[in-house]
């Protein structure tokens, strides 16, 4: 349960005010669908996350003892600097009309490319490679992700306005760099 506890965690708060959150208000205001915009971001989440804890789980059994602790602490120290940095999004004007369909899978590739080499899917394969546990990991990110994306794509542009965004970030990089010092330094 540690490794779904944890990851879901992390992941959450680190998606909060996050380029795939934004992405999310901006498709929920231009669509107005949020049925296929919440399984596309599932379904691409899903697949994403999964790719990074395989890759995860694969550099633990290559590198193990205490160069795996350092590697994966000091990356979680590199994720609270990183989480402090804001993200942006240039935002669409005006609604567009579109099927199901064609939103769902708008959705999931636009979310499935620009979660590559996001501090979340970076963060899940350094908790695959720390726990080991790929589909707890994938299952605890996957929830993260969701559970700021959906009511992103529910509120839309009115939750962004609404959230303290600076302190949301300040909260993930505390996260992130207790998580990287408990690694580096617990027993």
């Amino acid at each position: 349960m540690e490794a779904f506890l944890i990851s879901t965690g992390l992941v959450s708060i680190a998606e909060i005010g996050d380029k795939t959150m934004l992405l999310s208000i901006v498709m929920a205001a231009t669509w107005r669908r949020p049925t296929p915009i919440i399984l596309g971001i599932l379904a691409a989440t899903l697949l994403n996350h999964a790719f990074a804890a395989l890759a995860g789980t694969v550099l633990a059994h290559f590198i193990t003892g205490d160069w795996m602790r350092w590697i994966v602490g000091v990356a979680f120290l590199g994720f609270a600097a990183w989480a402090l940095i804001p993200d942006t999004l240039d935002e669409q004007k005006g609604e567009v009309q579109r099927g199901f369909w064609a939103i769902f899978w708008t959705t999931a590739s636009a979310f499935f490319l620009i979660e590559m080499g996001d501090k979340t899917q970076v963060a899940t394969a350094m908790l695959a490679a720390r726990f080991e546990n790929l589909p707890l990991v994938v299952a605890g990110s996957t929830l993260g992700m969701m559970l700021v994306n959906g009511p992103a794509v529910l509120l839309g542009e009115t939750a962004a306005k609404k959230l303290p965004l600076n302190w949301i970030r300040l909260a993930a990089a505390v996260g992130f760099a207790g998580t990287g010092l408990w690694i580096l330094f617990a027993p």
